[in-house]
């Protein structure tokens, strides 16, 4: 290592960061201003100067700041650069990079769910989004072809209220203990009254570490085998 005093050290590390961060030479004034270093900018200068003696920086002639030098890149990634923090900071940005994938993955495997569920029933399929505890929801044309809610869209006004909301349908599924099989709650089991003129079926999913339901809701005049069957096996495609 050549021979740099602590402050000179400080000042090599603080224009190579703040080269690397902006692209533009780095001047006196910025390191005293952004580093906190306790000297005057003459002080800074003259380090500058010695540090440019050196071959450590240099300066374009088109600026008064400094810029690194291949030999300045060297001497910071061998004796100045703290790589245990750096990992530290870059761990945790591939944390929520990762999270932030798998997230991603989770929510398009729920949208296909639904969409599928949605084509393959006469109802409204549902799921909960796993980051916010919204709701996700299709089939809403479909329901309001059934007789029940043609002959009282009152009905089906307060269908479309609670999916909108989200919340208390949320809420009622949590304290309902689904587990992972799927479960029918008909007509006022269902315990929101708004929707209590309909069934659900419902399950509960995990992908990628999220957890959310997933479901039918529709007239009680349902062919029930056949949604639960269809929800079962849509269940164990999103968990492949």
């Amino acid at each position: 290592m050549l021979p740099l005093d602590p402050r000179k050290q400080k000042i090599l590390h603080a224009i190579i960061k703040q080269f690397i961060e902006t692209a533009e030479p780095v001047g006196s004034k910025t390191i005293v201003i952004s580093y906190n270093l306790s000297v005057s900018t003459a002080t800074i200068r003259n380090d500058m100067a010695q540090l440019e003696e050196l071959g450590l920086i240099t300066q374009p002639h088109t600026s008064a700041g400094r810029v690194p030098t291949q030999a300045g890149y060297k001497l910071y990634v061998e004796e100045l650069v703290d790589f245990d923090k750096a990992r530290t900071i870059a761990n945790e940005n591939i944390k929520h990079l990762n999270e932030q994938y798998k997230l991603k993955k989770a929510k398009e495997k729920i949208y296909d769910a639904v969409a599928l569920l949605s084509q393959a029933t006469s109802n409204i399929s549902f799921a909960t989004i796993p980051d916010n505890k919204r709701t996700f929801y299709l089939g809403v044309s479909n329901i309001l072809k059934q007789p029940e809610f043609v002959e009282n869209p009152l009905k089906a006004r307060h269908i479309i209220e609670v999916l909108e909301e989200g919340t208390s349908l949320v809420k009622t599924l949590e304290s309902l203990n689904i587990g992972s099989t799927v479960k029918i709650f008909i007509g006022e089991e269902n315990l929101i009254e708004q929707i209590e003129s309909c069934s659900i079926i419902v399950t509960t999913y995990e992908i990628e570490g999220f957890k959310g339901f997933i479901g039918i809701l529709g007239p009680c005049r349902m062919p029930y085998a056949y949604n639960k069957a269809l929800l079962e096996e849509v269940s164990r495609l999103i968990k492949i």
